[in-house]
């Protein structure tokens, strides 16, 4: 938020950096950040986190930091479909504290039910803890969301930035020995549908100075191992290496002005995962947003809200529709 949210941050909030505006224009914006069109959604999170918020802090596993909250109407009725949010923070701070906010409080409104995770982060915990703890998560759901009004059914999983990875990777690799950690082997840790919002797709790539720094921090932060000696590591944890036909639907947002996940990264892992998957691989491109435009520019989240209930509107549907057809 300090390095680039003032690039995408609503007028409202730069006008310290030395922009020359009229009066008129001031209280234009005053007033408009008064209605809560010009707020940004990190300024509105504590609200709609009090509006929706059932339960706080239930625990999905043994470890302290495998949190999770659950969102609901206090209308909603039994069998609802699921949303599990993975919150971002380059694998070093999983938080579900104003992350997501504006997408959980519009999924609630149309009669989801929505969870948003805490998991173990680098450097004190080295990869995979941050997998396991997301398939953790997953398998607690498909447990237990029935007790809170959800359809443990239907469960979909989306993420942001660092959550994106994690959420694409968990939607690729169910049931994958490494990434269970101290999961039963019964555990079903499969999702029906996976949102990835500027996600980080490949872990492989060293192709330029910008490439080579990002794989130098997975290794010395995140992996705490060398690429060099351990690729295998790298290419199991990348999804652009682990697309497959049996993928579930995807949906991938990403700002067209990311300075720090540049488009073309959600670009080329749209294209390979198309090429292969049987099921739906969509694709939005948000104008003029960068990275983290959900925290910081309303329009892109409201946006980026809709695309995404759209989305899981649809696959929701069709999936109702094959359960219907499979028991009749």
């Amino acid at each position: 938020m300090a390095l680039w949210g003032g690039h995408y941050a609503p007028a409202a909030l730069r006008g310290a950096v030395g922009r020359r505006r009229s009066t008129a224009h001031v209280g234009d914006d005053e007033r408009r950040a008064a209605s809560g069109r010009r707020v940004p959604p990190y300024l509105l999170a504590r609200a709609q986190r009090r509006k929706y918020l059932h339960r706080s802090s239930i625990r999905y596993g043994d470890h302290p930091a495998q949190l999770l909250d659950v969102w609901r109407r206090p209308d909603v009725p039994p069998g609802a479909p699921v949303l599990l949010f993975v919150p971002g923070g380059a694998w070093v701070q999983g938080t579900r504290i104003l992350q997501g906010h504006t997408l959980l409080s519009h999924l609630v409104k149309q009669g989801w039910v929505c969870l948003t995770m805490d998991y173990r982060v680098s450097p004190v915990h080295r990869w995979p803890r941050h997998i396991a703890d997301v398939n953790a998560a997953i398998a607690w759901t498909r447990a237990h969301v029935d007790e809170y009004g959800g359809d443990p059914d239907f469960v979909a999983l989306a993420g942001c930035s660092a959550g994106g990875h994690l959420a694409a990777l968990a939607g690729l690799t169910p049931g994958e020995e490494a990434f269970r950690g101290e999961l039963p082997e019964d555990a079903d840790t499969s999702v029906d549908a996976v949102v990835g919002i500027y996600g980080r797709y490949d872990w492989e790539d060293r192709s330029g100075p910008t490439r080579k720094n990002f794989q130098g921090f997975l290794e010395r932060v995140v992996v705490g191992r060398s690429q060099y000696r351990h690729p295998e590591i790298f290419t199991a944890a990348s999804p652009l290496a682990r697309v497959h036909r049996e993928a579930p639907p995807f949906l991938l947002v990403h700002g067209e002005w990311d300075a720090i996940i540049p488009v073309d990264e959600a670009r080329r892992f749209r294209d390979a995962l198309a090429a292969v998957s049987r099921h739906p691989v969509d694709y939005r491109e948000i104008p003029r947003a960068g990275h983290a435009f959900d925290l910081v520019d309303a329009s892109h989240a409201r946006h980026c809200a809709v695309e995404v209930s759209s989305f899981l509107a649809e696959v929701r549907t069709r999936h109702v529709a094959g359960r219907a057809a499979m028991s009749g």
